[in-house]
């Protein structure tokens, strides 16, 4: 049994997850990474408290395998971050039911998968626990030109959920919140002009990844802040500007 509190990261070999793992583990944590290949993953000091998966989180055995390694090798689920998902825009006539099975395969049912085996882990313990699950401030505002309105209904949902487990749990105090990204410095935005991605928010900024790094920590060892949307985007969820 670790004397350090353990934490599971999914979509942990870039970007905003690859930043987490790097914070946590920072931070004194056990970490437990996952992504489709992340053992492929260079830069990681993999020695003592962390522990890297290959699957994919659509895969219900993927999380049963990462759940019991953490528990195996660490003695505790004490947080679950929720960062794997994908993105893709086109017109909505465009977008097809495969579209929207791919969508809902990682964005919803790998919520579904991990968040059961924390949760279950959690209760267990008896100590609580903390979920964050990273969405999107397009669901509080689209913005013209920019076609996600099938992304959008898989991550509008993911922070309806986390209102109602919030509530769910809380006499369990396992607090259940999202953080809402807008424009983040990733792989994902790579191919994009950093002045057209400027425009996307009022401050006319893109965010770095330590930001929304920062804010994931921030709700995971916040003890009284459960049911909370945070919004890290440079206010692009404000409205029209």
């Amino acid at each position: 049994m670790s004397a350090h509190k353990t934490v599971i990261v999914t979509g942990a070999s870039q970007g905003i997850g690859a930043g987490l793992v790097k914070t946590f583990l920072d931070k004194g944590w056990n970490v437990v990474g996952t992504s489709r290949r992340i053992s492929e993953s260079i830069g990681f000091d993999r020695a003592g408290r962390l522990e890297l998966i290959d699957g994919d989180v659509a895969d219900p055995d993927t999380a049963e395998r990462v759940a019991l390694r953490a528990v195996e090798q660490f003695g505790s689920i004490d947080a679950l971050v929720n960062n794997a998902g994908i993105f893709f825009t086109k017109p909505f006539l465009e977008y097809t039911i495969e579209d929207f099975r791919r969508l809902s395969a990682t964005n919803i049912e790998g919520f579904i998968h991990f968040t059961k085996h924390a949760v279950r882990q959690m209760l267990r313990q008896r100590s609580g626990g903390s979920i964050v699950t990273i969405t999107s401030s397009l669901t509080d505002h689209p913005i013209a030109g920019v076609t996600a309105s099938l992304p959008m209904i898989t991550k509008g949902g993911l922070n309806s959920i986390t209102k109602n487990l919030a509530l769910e749990f809380a006499a369990n105090h396992i607090r259940v919140n999202a953080l809402s990204p807008g424009v983040v410095d990733t792989p994902l935005h790579s191919h994009n002009p950093s002045d057209s991605l400027k425009t996307l928010s009022p401050m006319g900024t893109i965010t770095a990844v330590q930001e929304i790094v920062d804010g994931v920590v921030y709700l995971t060892e916040s003890a009284n802040i459960t049911g909370e949307v945070l919004h890290v985007d440079n206010g692009a969820h404000l409205g029209k500007w």
